[in-house]
């Protein structure tokens, strides 16, 4: 593969990817189109990936991928998984899918630099291609509008469209309406990823519906913002949590641990196989994750919740 920025005359265009994490979601029902009906309250937060976009004046996607971080440390080798640097990548195919939809003749080069690791329901594939939707469209000067860009990435991922928002939002849907929150404070959360990952669809084969949930993300977001962190503890809940146990012992094992490091209320991220906790302090973060690395866990993270626009 040629250097992704082998033409210095032509900009980058750099932004970041935020993970984010499910702090409710609730399986409603299956629907006709075979997807499942949820609603989800997610955040982003501050552990991210960032791509750097270059247009070409020919018409290939060209993507390097490196990591970095935690991720970039021998100790979590094991957590750079399932990140492949072609075709079958969310990434290349939202570039390709934008310059059909806008017939763009230039290309691109693409550097990914994952931070955020995959297979762990922290959204990393779909943010990277939002992200990157809204960075080629300002490379080849195209400058559509988000909701045009959020409608071209509901059709290769239901993830896609959340990372528009911006911020808080509940997820509707198959995952593709979205509407904004507000008061969400940005808290301290802990985040741990086990070396075994989870595939998404497994997840939900093995999910029960339970369309008695609905309307409790909208209860949790207004707990939140009213400040009422014991309340919103309390109704914090996800329905792939039990599936993932059964599928994955690691996410049982770690779970304990979460515990056992001091974390209230420990649980799974989307369709895992990471998980989180809420921490009030961030002393109170930091020291679950150096209880939870001395315990033996690769990839722990300290981070918060971002309130408003990564």
């Amino acid at each position: 593969m040629a250097a992704p920025f082998s033409d210095p005359s032509a900009p980058i265009q750099t932004a970041h990817a935020p993970a984010k994490l499910n702090l409710s979601l609730a399986v409603l029902a299956r629907r006709p189109d075979g997807f499942h009906e949820i609603e989800s309250l997610m955040v982003p937060v501050t552990l991210c990936d960032t791509l750097h976009v270059r247009a070409t004046p020919t018409p290939e996607i060209q993507l390097s991928v490196r990591f970095a971080g935690r991720l970039g440390q021998p100790v979590a080798a094991a957590l750079r998984r399932d990140v492949p640097a072609d075709a079958t990548n969310l990434v290349v195919r939202a570039a390709r899918l934008l310059a059909e939809e806008a017939g763009v003749r230039q290309g691109l080069a693409i550097e990914l630099v994952k931070e955020i690791p995959s297979g762990a329901g922290l959204g990393g594939g779909s943010s990277d291609a939002a992200t990157l939707l809204m960075a080629a469209s300002r490379a080849w000067g195209l400058h559509w509008p988000q909701s045009k860009l959020a409608a071209i990435g509901a059709r290769i991922g239901s993830d896609i469209p959340w990372f528009f928002a911006g911020g808080p939002a509940l997820a509707l849907g198959r995952g593709e309406t979205i509407q904004s929150v507000h008061g969400i404070p940005s808290l301290w959360v802990v985040i741990v990823s086990p070396t075994v990952g989870l595939s998404t669809a497994a997840v939900y084969a093995h999910c029960t519906p339970e369309a008695s949930r609905r309307g409790e993300a909208q209860a949790l977001a207004a707990s939140f913002a009213q400040g009422n962190l014991r309340q919103a503890l309390a109704r914090m809940h996800n329905a792939l949590e039990s599936p993932a146990r059964q599928l994955c012992p690691e996410v049982v094992r770690l779970l304990a641990a979460m515990a056992h490091a001091g974390a209230v209320r420990p649980m799974l991220t989307g369709s895992g196989s990471a998980c989180f906790a809420i921490a009030r302090t961030v002393t109170e973060a930091r020291g679950i994750a150096s209880r939870l690395e001395a315990a033996g866990w690769p990839g722990v993270w300290s981070v918060r919740m971002c309130e408003g626009k990564f």
